[in-house]
């Protein structure tokens, strides 16, 4: 078995460390290490799921973890990667996207008794910053920080040179509550690395700082790419089209659908990031996307891996078997709640249920109304040609009206122009 810093490196997981001492460390195991993570929003992406899995990659050689939810922090917001200022969240907000995250950053990590001394912790930084006096904080923590030095950092810098935007002194002050959240888990726990993405970089480096000027002590950063979707655009929630960990923002099927989809030169990055795959599977899975890039191997393999992490096993599994479904004749026996899975993203309509049963409903009036062609000829034709299906089965044009003897659990239809333009019909 490979050590902790050959399988880093092999999945491309290191982008910076503050030591190479560190990488020592790593191996020998013990430490006690933490990420944080700011609740801006009820829901996690998948932008966070790296740093959850590299937490879990450390816990199992032995590494102690602490996961942060910071209900400070999120008061005031990472200027990070942001070209403009955040609106402010109030308190109500905050606890609603703390209720949200927590189960899902327990969801990741061993926090049993089982565990031993590797036992996840999950701490909340509201707990210690919210008794600092503001004058406390001045004195203990930002006399140990230069202006000058805080203006070096690249989210600092990077909004002071857009004179329209520049940066408030809430955003400016983060990265000295950060390093003090550092320092506070040094002190408690013997906390001694900080992980995050490298845009964090600048604000784990001044925890560094603050515990090297006022405990005499070492402390360790390191980094992971943040994680580029194909077009080198950030996966996080402000860039559009995110992913979320929650069911309720983003479907199991999205989710899993949107991995088969994924391009082949970003998907071997993905396997190394997202999934506990050997080297050798994934060096495997390299290989078969380099040979069958048709067969979409890796893929499957990809949004299986990352399913059954975020939504577990059995929901992988009914995800799998309505996809199986989704274009096959087997679709009809499918129960309500697995076919509206595989259709959570279709167009629908509602029709009367007294009509199908009357034989007043025909595929090219429906082809019409569910806007899958845009005339009755062209409907006529994609019937006589051989596009027109029900429930995957193709419609004879010979028989063009449907029957409720097709209805899949009883209520729904599925009809299809071609391979992919599929619109739901419920018969409540």
């Amino acid at each position: 078995m490979a050590k902790l810093t050959e399988d880093l490196r092999f999945r491309g997981l290191i982008h910076q460390v503050s030591d190479e001492s560190l990488l020592r460390a790593l191996d020998a195991g013990g430490l006690t290490v933490y990420v944080g993570f700011d609740p801006s929003s009820d829901s996690l992406h998948m932008g966070n799921l790296l740093q959850l899995c590299n937490l879990r990659r450390l816990q199992e050689v032995g590494h102690r973890p602490i996961v942060l939810a910071g209900g400070a922090t999120g008061m005031i917001g990472d200027p990070g990667g942001r070209r403009e200022e955040r609106q402010l969240l109030d308190r109500d907000q905050i606890a609603h996207n703390l209720e949200g995250i927590t189960p899902q950053l327990q969801r990741f990590l061993d926090f049993s008794d089982e565990a031993g001394t590797a036992r996840a912790i999950l701490v909340n930084n509201a707990d210690w910053i919210a008794e600092i006096s503001f004058i406390d904080f001045l004195r203990d923590v930002g006399k140990h920080f230069s202006v000058n030095q805080m203006v070096s950092k690249e989210s600092v810098r990077s909004r002071l040179d857009r004179d329209e935007q520049g940066i408030s002194y809430t955003e400016f002050s983060y990265m000295l509550i950060q390093a003090y959240d550092f320092l506070h888990l040094f002190d408690e726990y013997g906390c001694t690395l900080q992980m995050g993405a490298s845009d964090q970089w600048g604000n784990i480096t001044m925890g560094i700082d603050l515990i090297r000027r006022t405990r005499a002590s070492s402390a360790y950063a390191l980094t992971s790419p943040l994680v580029l979707k194909s077009d080198g655009t950030k996966f996080g929630k402000s860039e559009g089209g995110a992913l979320y960990l929650d069911a309720r923002r983003t479907s199991p099927f999205a989710l899993y659908q949107y991995f088969v989809r994924l391009e082949d030169e970003i998907v071997g990055t993905y396997l190394r990031y997202f999934t506990f795959l050997s080297h050798e599977a994934i060096l495997e899975l390299d290989q078969r996307t380099e040979e069958r890039p048709q067969d979409r191997v890796a893929q499957r393999e990809l949004a299986r891996a990352i399913l059954e992490l975020v939504h577990g096993t059995d929901e992988c599994r009914r995800v799998e078997r309505a996809v199986d479904a989704l274009y096959g004749e087997s679709i009809k026996e499918l129960d309500a709640e697995t076919l509206l899975l595989a259709l959570d993203d279709a167009p629908s309509s509602t029709l009367d249920r007294a009509a199908l049963d009357a034989g007043e409903i025909d595929i090219v009036d429906i082809l019409v109304q569910s806007g899958l062609v845009s005339s009755k000829n062209i409907a006529r034709q994609t019937v006589a040609q051989g596009g027109a299906y029900v429930n995957n089965r193709r419609v004879d044009a010979s028989a063009p009206v449907l029957s409720p003897t097709e209805l899949i659990a009883g209520r729904y239809l599925l009809i299809r122009r071609g391979r992919r333009d599929l619109h739901l019909l419920d018969f409540a």
